[in-house]
């Protein structure tokens, strides 16, 4: 059974910081079915069932950005039938949900490559960003058809294809031809399903990112796990490579103190 939500009002919870962004490695959708003798596409529904809620678990705590890690380059190669039930509810879940996240302010963002989706998903994705680019209560990105090697790789070809000469190209520059110009970098990155890699995600942008794992399957993640992992980054020091956390170096996000 899924647990109720907790209120981040209750006064047992107090936390020192909250992350301004918040990325997740949402995994464990196929074992999540297969320990239910479900077919791995039950799992994959049932994952995509669980993303409303928690947007607004971590719109109710004041996460300003949220990233979702949906799909990877490297997710191609996975069996052809499902690969292709991944990108129907992928429409679907743009479909049904766009219309409560526009009204409740979500801006989503999507962060990836789109031109290797059909037409039809990609109009889908499109549509679903022109309708909330101008909400600002929170930002959801989703990273769909991402990898970070292949960001990083695509950030070099933009530059060299603008004639930037070397010494002008810095990590600001050099962040503002990847996917996620314009956003934050993550505070605290979330792993389900017990797994303790990065899987090419967010390489560049995660460098002193906080990293929390557990051995839920997303199906699973709930607001009880959600506050856990946010407890647990309130009580962790960030110095960023020796800088103290009150001295943030620019252009890097330490989080924000909790209301």
């Amino acid at each position: 059974m899924i647990a109720e939500p907790v209120s981040p009002t209750s006064p047992k919870v107090k936390l020192a910081t909250l992350p301004t962004h918040v990325a997740i490695i949402m995994d464990g959708n196929g074992r999540w079915a297969e320990e239910r003798g479900l077919p791995r596409q039950a799992g994959h529904r049932a994952g995509t069932e669980n993303i409303r809620r928690i947007i607004e678990t971590f719109g109710e705590w004041g996460v300003r950005y949220l990233t979702l890690y949906a799909f990877s380059t490297e997710n191609w190669t996975r069996p052809r039938a499902e690969v292709n039930v991944l990108m129907r509810l992928v429409g679907r879940v743009v479909n049904r949900e766009i219309k409560a996240l526009h009204k409740q302010g979500v801006r989503l963002v999507h962060v990836g490559r789109l031109d290797r989706l059909s037409p039809q998903i990609r109009k889908n994705v499109e549509d679903a960003i022109e309708l909330t680019r101008d909400n600002q209560r929170m930002t959801v990105c989703v990273a769909f058809d991402y990898g970070g090697r292949a960001e990083i790789l695509e950030a070099v070809r933009r530059i060299l294809a603008d004639g930037v000469p070397p010494e002008r190209i810095d990590e600001a520059l050099f962040g503002s031809y990847l996917y996620t110009a314009g956003l934050p970098d993550p505070d605290l990155i979330i792993r389900t399903a017990g797994e303790l890699r990065m899987s090419n995600f967010l390489l560049w942008q995660s460098a002193y990112a906080e990293y929390y794992a557990t051995p839920t399957y997303w199906p699973d993640f709930g607001p009880e796990e959600i506050q856990r992992a946010l407890e647990a980054y309130s009580q962790r020091q960030r110095r960023f490579g020796g800088v103290l956390p009150r001295e943030r170096p620019p252009g890097r996000s330490s989080g924000r103190r909790a209301p």
